[in-house]
């Protein structure tokens, strides 16, 4: 019994655990969002000048306007456990099947662009940790800050300024050209131009981030004791950093991705807006300029059970790097 309380599954199971009191309180946020909003959803719609009174006492019995507060709060936690997410007021139709309609191509902008991030992040980091205080580790710090400090939707106008609107090399907007009739090949590379700008604009901030963090821990871990061990064993360096530093140093890294796991959504939001890009983040700034407050709602309580759930992730990939972790 021990063994398995120190066990990867059993720390994985309590973390899943800890994750449902949060959701809990991230579908009662969901509800009060359309409780406290201005109007009714019968108003939204035009009120009595936009809808007949045959569809008025409709809509009010389909989505139990009349109903006490207590019965509302019950039924929406319901349907939110059955991902019965409500209807879209602007679209009239369910917001999961509008979510999952916008879903891939998120994700198709989105997968990609962390992990090059990641990859770019780490090894720069950790090039500028092994050579601090050269002119290419300034250079890749100087790089960094400016490319965290930066708000995001200006360096998306910077790229569409020089490399769509000066250079003329790339798409400003969209996923493919429409006007187009690409298929196959033409097709995969049509989406690859288009993807180019966006992608660039998440990668050149979270990379930026990642960066820093690598080189400060790495810098920190290259000074300890048992690496300074390891080289005056005659190892080669290679292994000292792959073997040893590494592993000790991408624990806090991971951490980091996903503690920004929510600004990396909320960074899409503000990357397909300024491309045009037809994702979910996207759909969430339609919804939020149209008052479409299920659509609201729904958005904010499906990115919340996914930054939920990546940092749960998050935190049994550190346990796997740092057995330690749950052990304690």
């Amino acid at each position: 019994m021990e063994n398995f309380k120190n066990s990867l599954l059993w720390y994985s199971i309590k973390r899943l655990l800890q994750g449902i009191p949060l959701i809990i309180i991230v579908v009662l946020f969901c509800f009060a969002v359309i409780q406290l909003a201005p109007g009714t959803p019968l108003s939204l719609l035009g009120g009595s000048d936009g809808i007949t009174p045959e569809q008025e006492a409709y809509l009010t019995e389909k989505w139990g306007l009349n109903d006490s507060l207590f019965e509302q709060i019950v039924n929406y936690c319901k349907n939110m456990l059955t991902f019965d997410l409500g209807d879209s007021y602007r679209l009239g139709r369910p917001v999961m099947e509008v979510i999952l309609e916008r879903l891939p191509t998120t994700l198709l902008l989105l997968l990609p662009s962390l992990a090059i991030a990641s990859v770019l992040g780490v090894s720069v980091g950790m090039y500028c940790a092994r050579h601090m205080h050269t002119l290419g580790d300034n250079v890749m710090s100087v790089v960094a800050l400016a490319g965290y400090s930066v708000p995001l939707f200006w360096i998306g106008q910077m790229l569409i300024l020089i490399f769509a609107n000066t250079l003329g090399w790339l798409p400003v907007s969209g996923l493919q050209d429409l006007r187009a009739n690409h298929t196959g090949l033409a097709l995969v590379w049509d989406v690859f131009k288009h993807l180019i700008l966006p992608g660039s604009c998440l990668v050149f901030y979270y990379s930026a981030m990642i960066l820093r963090v690598t080189r400060t821990k790495m810098s920190e871990v290259l000074q300890m004791d048992y690496i300074k061990t390891a080289r005056a064993k005659g190892l080669p360096e290679r292994r000292v950093i792959r073997g040893h530093a590494l592993r000790n140093a991408l624990a806090p890294v991971v951490t980091v991705i996903g503690m920004e796991m929510g600004s990396l959504v909320m960074g899409a939001t503000v990357v397909e807006s300024v491309f045009g890009y037809p994702g979910t983040g996207r759909l969430l700034f339609d919804a939020v300029t149209k008052r479409d407050y299920p659509l609201i709602a729904g958005m904010f309580f499906f990115i919340s059970v996914t930054v939920i759930l990546a940092n749960i992730l998050v935190d049994i990939l550190y346990a796997i790097i740092d057995p330690q972790v749950r052990y304690n």
